[in-house]
């Protein structure tokens, strides 16, 4: 009798070791991957403008998001030697058909300074996507140096590496006139890096090549 409850109590002491501490569990790991789909998505691209007839430039942009925060910081941009300030809000919708989209507000300071709500748009299906970003400019100053701006791109990718389009450009950057461009445009992707080439006004005076390279990380 005493060796039965013996291994009575042998069996009981292992059933509630194994309960107090010999189950694994994966709960930490998942804490770890939600945590990690919060992090910062940052984008850094620089913009070289050759203009036939015209003055060299180059455009700085940075670009932070989280979740739905959305920062940017950009230069000559709205016109040269003048930079702004963004803050926006990132929201998305649809699967196959993606529309994500990003109002913002920003300040803008140098040559001309003042405030602007814009926009970056973006609608995509399958290999087709269409981008456009925008703003309103309110210049501090007058009311005649209000003005809006926008830059829209339709392109076709075959390729995950590849794309190819067209570009629509309404512009102030160049002078006190307004442009309307439009041209080719021809991207390449590599891992974490695109480079864009654009043609504004093929075969006119103001033709302008811009090369574009955006690093992401």
């Amino acid at each position: 009798m005493n060796v039965q409850y013996a291994l009575l109590a042998a069996a009981l002491a292992s059933v509630v070791s194994v309960s107090l501490g010999g189950v694994e569990t994966d709960v930490p790991l998942k804490v770890a991957d939600e945590a990690a789909q919060t992090e910062w998505e940052c984008s850094f691209s620089t913009s070289t403008y050759l203009v036939q007839n015209g003055r060299d430039y180059v455009n700085p942009n940075l670009v932070l998001d989280r979740d739905w925060l959305h920062l940017e910081a950009r230069y000559n941009y709205e016109s040269i030697k003048t930079g702004s300030i963004w803050l926006g809000y990132n929201f998305s919708v649809g699967n196959k058909l993606v529309l994500q989209a990003t109002p913002m507000l920003g300040g803008v300071v140098g040559d001309i300074t003042g405030i602007a709500p814009g926009y970056t748009i973006s609608i995509s299906y399958e290999r087709i996507e269409f981008f456009t970003q925008g703003e309103y400019f309110f210049d501090a100053g007058t009311r005649s140096g209000n003005f809006f701006y926008s830059w829209s791109e339709l392109s076709y990718a075959p390729v995950t590496w590849f794309r190819a389009g067209i570009v629509i450009d309404r512009t102030k950057a160049l002078g006190t006139n307004f442009e309307v461009r439009r041209g080719p445009l021809v991207g390449f992707r590599y891992k974490k890096i695109d480079f864009t080439t654009y043609w504004l006004s093929p075969g006119s005076l103001d033709s302008t090549f811009i090369f574009t390279v955006a690093l992401n990380f």
